[in-house]
């Protein structure tokens, strides 16, 4: 009897952890509360999971990068972002050991803008905004991508929401090819991606763009996605849902502004 108590709770604790495991420290950022997979071994070392306000991240202290940021996008937090003035902020993230972070001096005179995955204009009060200026949030992204086709891309989302009601989205950075680059001791990513679904429409898609100036974007089903980044983005889904495609609309281009995005 004792013995089966005990096996009880053994199997209990470890049910636990399996479902924490799947949740992570912060759910309500993510697709039925499901945390990511990665399912790439390279990208599994040394990663620290982050919550914040509006979104959350899982950090790579290989890149000093996030993998993704994940936000459930609410329209009225988009009204309310809508009326919040810009406030620069960039720090490091204290919360990491500085063997792992990246620091505002990796970025100096890099000639990369310290690009937002998850963006500013989506945060709805200071100190959400705040912590969207943490470095643990930020890619090297090449200026002209960040100020003009990304932004775009960013603003048609934010429209998305207003027109289609809550929208779960991921962004990140894929490092696909040997001949990646590093500033200082952060690693650049070689391409960016956005990936948007719509529990409403139960469909989704993305965006996955070179990180470079150019103008071209590719429009692909999560299924897709998830295979070419390694990473199972939102596991709550069926392969059937993953494989449904949202319209995305075309990313306006923004015109050049004095700050980075």
């Amino acid at each position: 009897m004792i013995q089966k108590t005990l096996a009880g709770i053994v199997l209990g604790w470890t049910l636990l952890a399996a479902g924490s495991a799947f949740a992570g420290g912060c759910p309500a950022h993510y697709m039925d509360g499901r945390l990511p997979e990665i399912r790439n071994p390279k990208l599994a070392k040394a990663t620290t999971e982050l919550c914040y306000g509006v979104f959350g991240v899982m950090h790579s202290g290989i890149t000093r990068t996030p993998l993704w940021s994940a936000e459930r996008l609410l329209p009225a937090n988009l009204k309310l972002a809508k009326k919040l003035s810009r406030d620069d902020s960039f720090h490091a993230e204290e919360r990491l050991s500085p063997s792992q972070r990246a620091e505002l001096s990796d970025y100096a005179r890099s000639g990369f803008d310290r690009g937002h995955m998850a963006p500013n204009g989506n945060m709805p009060d200071r100190q959400t905004q705040h912590e969207s200026f943490t470095l643990a949030n930020m890619v090297p992204q090449d200026a002209e991508n960040n100020r003009h086709l990304w932004a775009g891309l960013e603003g048609r989302v934010r429209d998305l929401v207003r027109k289609e009601g809550t929208l779960y989205v991921i962004t990140g950075p894929a490092f696909i090819g040997k001949r990646l680059q590093k500033v200082g001791n952060v690693l650049v990513p070689s391409h960016l991606y956005k990936a948007v679904y719509s529990p409403g429409q139960k469909a989704g898609a993305a965006w996955i763009v070179e990180n470079r100036a150019a103008d071209e974007l590719d429009l692909m089903t999560i299924a897709e996605l998830e295979e070419k980044i390694g990473i199972n983005l939102m596991p709550s889904l069926s392969a059937r849902q993953k494989s449904a495609m949202l319209d995305l609309p075309q990313p306006k281009q923004k015109k050049s502004r004095r700050w980075p995005f």
